[in-house]
């Protein structure tokens, strides 16, 4: 199953995110190696989000790596959401729907 971390990032995420960036990054890589995280990065212009997509079991992955991730615990993300995302198309789809072909 596929779940995308939406983060919401305060004003003034940009100028407070070095003091916590490289822990933030360390945790995002090693989400990465355990298979959990696929792609995660800001949105730009303006960089006012940020998502993360992850494929696992649960919901409670993607929420345990806010709760553990610096910028969420240092208040540069002033929200975040987790929602199933129920991917159909690609060869990484969970779920993958092909159209019927006419005969």
């Amino acid at each position: 199953m596929h779940y995308v971390l939406m983060y919401e990032f305060a004003p003034d995420y940009l100028q407070r995110r070095a003091a916590w960036r490289d822990e933030h990054l360390r945790l995002a890589w090693a989400a990465h190696e355990r298979g959990e995280l696929v792609l995660g990065g800001a949105f730009a212009d303006p960089p006012d989000r940020g998502m993360l997509l992850f494929e696992c079991e649960s919901p409670d992955i993607p929420l345990r790596f806010a709760q553990a991730d610096p910028y969420v615990k240092n208040g540069l993300v002033v929200r975040h959401t987790v929602r199933a995302w129920t991917t159909v198309v690609g060869k990484e789809a969970a779920h993958p729907i092909r159209p019927i072909e006419a005969e």
